[in-house]
């Protein structure tokens, strides 16, 4: 299995496109986590660079939206049709709302699968506040409808969610990390999705548990010969950046925080690392 870590175009968005894939390939990036490109030029450059770099990429499918639930399931399909275009190690979904029945999520879902069979793109779901997956709770029902369903573990969600390093949320948390085929690495707390700078004190024992949590997916998809599990450093720009009071700006630098995370990661999974 070969670990690959990636870069978000998240909190990138002012830089032109191909300043945005040279510095995250000068940074030692296996690739880039991102939605497809609205503007054509800009996605001409993105699909052109990753080819001609030999870089990875998985795509995010977060806009799908509509006034009905067939008008949402319509663009959700739509959307998951775009992301394939570059051909990407997999799709990454925020998928359905908190606030749609059961019955409509899991129709979502059964949506993803039927694109995955047709496509043999696989498309991982996101635990995401506002989403089918917003807390552990939610995603343990869901487990029992639709057993096998490919996650996205980003757990900075869930800690926020229940205010608690999911002590009492042990039997979910079990079956997400055994589900996971993606991993967002990016640390929460009991009070927000995001700490202020990993690299802090403080916040060691968040590190530490989000590190075991990753350490878990890392040896399932390893034991079951997964070919490639992505990693992405997902630290966010403000607001998910705490930002200096009457300044807005912000407390640490997101692309220096999420380079210290891939580093930090390609040195622990060292062994499931290899050049592109």
């Amino acid at each position: 299995m070969k670990v690959k870590i990636l870069s978000p175009l998240w909190g990138h968005e002012h830089l032109p496109m191909k300043e945005f894939l040279d510095q995250i390939k000068d940074a030692g990036y296996d690739g880039v986590d991102t939605w497809i490109p609205e503007l054509i030029s800009d996605r001409r450059i993105l699909f052109n660079y990753l080819q001609q770099h030999n870089l990875d990429i998985v795509t995010h499918q977060h806009s799908a939206c509509g006034s009905t639930f067939k008008a949402f399931k319509l663009s959700f399909i739509k959307n998951l049709h775009a992301c394939a275009e570059p051909g990407p190690i997999l799709i990454n979904s925020h998928t359905g709302k908190d606030y749609f029945s059961l019955s409509q999520n899991i129709e979502l879902l059964d949506a993803a699968q039927e694109f995955t069979e047709k496509t043999g793109i696989l498309v991982t779901h996101e635990t995401h506040r506002g989403r089918l997956g917003y807390s552990p709770q939610m995603m343990e029902t869901i487990f029992q409808l639709r057993k096998d369903i490919p996650i996205t573990a980003d757990l900075s969600h869930w800690v926020c969610v229940t205010e608690s390093m999911l002590e009492n949320f042990k039997a979910a948390v079990d079956k997400t990390l055994s589900r996971s085929r993606h991993i967002h690495a990016r640390i929460g707390f009991e009070q927000g999705p995001q700490v202020p700078d990993p690299r802090a004190p403080e916040w060691e024992y968040a590190l530490n548990k989000f590190l075991s949590w990753w350490d878990e997916i890392i040896h399932i998809n390893a034991s079951r010969n997964c070919d490639v599990l992505p990693v992405t450093t997902e630290f966010g720009p403000p607001p998910y950046m705490p930002v200096i009071p009457f300044t807005n700006l912000p407390v640490a630098s997101q692309f220096e925080i999420n380079c210290f995370m891939k580093d930090l990661l390609a040195q622990r999974y060292q062994q499931y690392r290899s050049p592109n």
